[in-house]
C-alpha cells in the first residue's frame, strides 16, 4: 500500500538517522496535527493510521486535497523553506507518528543524500499525482470521476479478495465528494448508479469493487 512512501525509502542507514532525532507521538482521531497558516515546528514520520489534508480556499470553503497513511510523511515542505503551513492535516483515526523539528529535518536533509533523496522521490510522485488527479477529477462525467476516484483509492488501499477488491475507506462521503471536485448529492448519486450496476457494493466506510474492469473502463 505505502511500498514507496517516505519511511519504506529511506533505508536502514537513514532511518537510524531518522530514529535518533526522532520523538514518538500519539493522535486521535480529530486531532489537528498542524494548522494551515500556522509557522513550521516539525515534521512527521506516520507509523500507522491516516491523516487528511485540507486547504481553504479563497472563497472559504474547506477542500480536502489528500489523505496519507503509514510511512508518509506530513510538514515537510514548511520545514524546508521556513515559511508557514501550507494545509492542514487532521487525524481521521487514531495515529502513531515520529516527530522531527523542522530545524532538524531540514539539516538532515543537507547532510544526509540518503534522507534527501527518499524526500525527492516522494515529492516527484506527489507532483505526478496531482496532474493526474486533476485531469481525471476535473473532466468527464460524475460516473467518470467517481470511477477514477474508487480506482486511485483501490491502488492506495485496496486488498484483493478472490475477482474482488475490498477497500476501507480512510474519509467521509463529503470529503471523497469534495476531492472528486462534486457536490455530495452528485457523488452518491454515481455511486449509486454503479451499484446498480453491480459494478461495486458500499458499507460504512468500505467499498467492494466487484467488477475491476468494468470500473477501470469507465473511468477512462
Amino acid at each position: 500500500m505505502h511500498g514507496d512512501g517516505f519511511l519504506a525509502l529511506l533505508g536502514d542507514d537513514g532511518r537510524e538517522a531518522l530514529d535518533a532525532l526522532a520523538t514518538p507521538r500519539t493522535f486521535r482521531r480529530a486531532d489537528r496535527l498542524c494548522r494551515e497558516g500556522d509557522p513550521a515546528r516539525n515534521v512527521l514520520m506516520l507509523l500507522s493510521g491516516h491523516v487528511r489534508i485540507t486547504k481553504v480556499t479563497p472563497d472559504g470553503r474547506e477542500v480536502v486535497v489528500g489523505v496519507r497513511g503509514a510511512g508518509d510523511i506530513v510538514g515537510e515542505l514548511a520545514a524546508i523553506d521556513d515559511r508557514s503551513r501550507s494545509a492542514t492535516v487532521e487525524a481521521l483515526v487514531d495515529v502513531e507518528a515520529l516527530e522531527v523539528s523542522g530545524s532538524r529535518f531540514a539539516a538532515l536533509c543537507q547532510g544526509d543524500a540518503q534522507i534527501s533523496w527518499a524526500l525527492v522521490l516522494v515529492l516527484a510522485a506527489r507532483l505526478r499525482d496531482v496532474g493526474r488527479q486533476w485531469l481525471e477529477m476535473t473532466g468527464g462525467s460524475a460516473i467518470r470521476r467517481v470511477a477514477a476516484q474508487l480506482m486511485q483509492l483501490a491502488v492506495q488501499y485496496g486488498m484483493r479478495q478472490g475477482d474482488h477488491v475490498e477497500i476501507a475507506i480512510p474519509a467521509t462521503q463529503a470529503e471523497l465528494a469534495m476531492t472528486a471536485a462534486m457536490s455530495r448529492e452528485s457523488w452518491a448519486r454515481a455511486t449509486r448508479e454503479l451499484r446498480q450496476r453491480g459494478v461495486i457494493s458500499t458499507g460504512r466506510r468500505r467499498v467492494t469493487i466487484h467488477r475491476p474492469a468494468e470500473l477501470r473502463r469507465l473511468a477512462r
